[in-house]
Parts: C-alpha cells; structure tokens; sequence
C-alpha cells in the first residue's frame, strides 16, 4: 500500500483519515487538536506534531488545509522534508502561483506537485464519493488518484498542474451564483404568497431546479443554509477572483451575480435590495 502524509485533519481532513486507514494505507498524519490526535492514534494513525515529520516518509503528501496562506506557511517545509520521487497533492483552493513555486523548490529531487481541489463535504467523504479532480504530471497524478479512491468516487484527471484548480474555481463561482439566484427565488415565491419549502419540493422535480436548492431544502432554509456556507464560500469566490486577476482575465457576470445576491457571499457587502 501507499505510505501517506497527511496534512490538514479537521472537519474534512479527518474523515479522509479515517477512510485511507480503512482501505489499509499506512498513514502518519499532522493533527493538532488533543481529541483528533487521540482518535486517529486510535484507529491505527502514526500521529505527529509537525508538518515535516508527516512527509519525511511518505509516498503521497496529501495536503487539506482552509486557505491558500496556510499552505504557503507550511508547503515549503512539506517539500523539503518529503522523500525523492515522492508527491504533494493538495485539496486546497488555492492559487496556481503557489503551486509552481513548490513545484520549483521540488524539481530537483523529483518531487512533483498536484492540484487536487475537491468537491462535496465530510458525509461524501464518509460515504466514498467526494469528487477529486486532478492536474499535474500524468504519473504523479496516477500515483495521488490511487490514493484518493479511499475516499473519492469520481476522481477526475483535468490536464496539467493548476487545471484541477481552474476548473474548482469555476464551479465555485458558478455554485455561488447558483446559491444567489436561488435565495432571490425564494425571496420572489414568499412574495408570491409561496411558502420556501413548498417552492423548494416543487422545483426538485422542473426545470428550475438545482444542486443550490437542493442544498437550501436539506438545511431547512435559505438562511440556515446561507449561515453555514458563507465563510467558506466567501473565502472561495475570493480565490477565484483572485485567480481571474493573476491570469489577466475577468470574473465578470457570474462574480456580479455571487458580489449582488440576497446573501452576503463575498467581502464586498451585498447591494441587493433588503
């Protein structure tokens, strides 16, 4: 099996854990909240305290952290410490600019980078169908893919290293256009007299239905689940916007639609209408 690392073992990462320990991988893995640490010692993870000792005899480094600057603190450290010929494969939405400057600190000892953003949250994870897609070196990306399938159904190959991030922020944008449009339809139906879950179980089954209001209708309600998403979803349209601007290219009509809607999913305070 793959020696993996692992960085990065909270609401998302730890499940991940758990399934590759299930699938029989030997993993050693960073986790720094006391309970974390117990439970994944417990299920047979080799738990330690830094970044560096997660890679220093991994095969796969797979990385799970919140945000972009996390990665840049640690992902230096990661590439130093793992072994020749050895991957880092990160989960996180970030930028590509990070990803190439580790790709360049691992270049001499053949340690590749791959980009892994995911799709889906900590029950997919658990049930063996987080969606993964992959960009990178075709070898490395088969080397992480065999990885991932602990916990991943589809794992999707998107080309070179940065495609996978590409295509996740794209999604994300569009989600949260989605999340917007869908808000302003259950704004518009109670102001139609249409209660939001009679709205929510009609439109699972027409045309204007969506994986947005599908999301919305297991919540309880736009707003509970507008509660929950907002700080990721925020941070997430930020990299995007992000990305769109290094790359010389604008966001445009969907970052409108994510910037103006009913909930409040960017750093810019929303102007839609109370």
């Amino acid at each position: 099996m793959t020696s993996i690392g692992f960085v990065g073992a909270g609401r998302m990462g730890e499940p991940m854990v758990q399934r590759l320990l299930a699938a029989g991988h030997p993993v050693t893995v960073l986790a720094r909240r006391p309970e974390v640490r117990e439970r994944l010692a417990g299920q047979g993870a080799v738990v330690v305290g830094d970044a560096a000792a997660a890679a220093a005899d991994a095969d796969v480094l797979l990385c799970c952290l919140f945000s972009d600057a996390q990665l840049a603190e640690v992902g230096p450290e990661i590439v130093a410490a793992l072994p020749a010929g050895s991957v880092l494969a990160s989960h996180v939405t970030g930028s590509l600019a990070l990803l190439e400057r580790l790709t360049a600190l691992g270049a001499p000892r053949d340690v590749a980078v791959v980009d892994a953003p995911v799709s889906g949250n900590a029950e997919s994870i658990r049930d063996g169908r987080l969606t993964v897609l992959l960009g990178g070196p075709p070898a490395a990306v088969d080397t992480v893919a065999a990885a991932v399938a602990a916990y991943a159904d589809p794992v999707l190959r998107t080309g070179a290293l940065g495609t996978a991030l590409s295509l996740k922020l794209v999604n994300n944008l569009l989600f949260a256009a989605h999340v917007q449009t869908a808000a302003a339809a259950v704004r518009l139906a109670g102001e139609l007299g249409i209660a939001e879950d009679a709205l929510t179980a009609a439109l699972a089954h027409t045309s204007g239905g969506s994986t947005a209001l599908r999301y919305i209708a297991a919540a309880g309600d736009v707003e509970r689940f507008g509660a929950g998403v907002a700080e990721f979803m925020r941070k997430d349209v930020a990299a995007c916007e992000a990305a769109a601007a290094e790359r010389g290219v604008a966001p445009g009509f969907l970052f409108d639609v994510a910037r103006t809607g009913p909930l409040p999913l960017t750093a810019t305070p929303s102007s839609a209408p109370a």
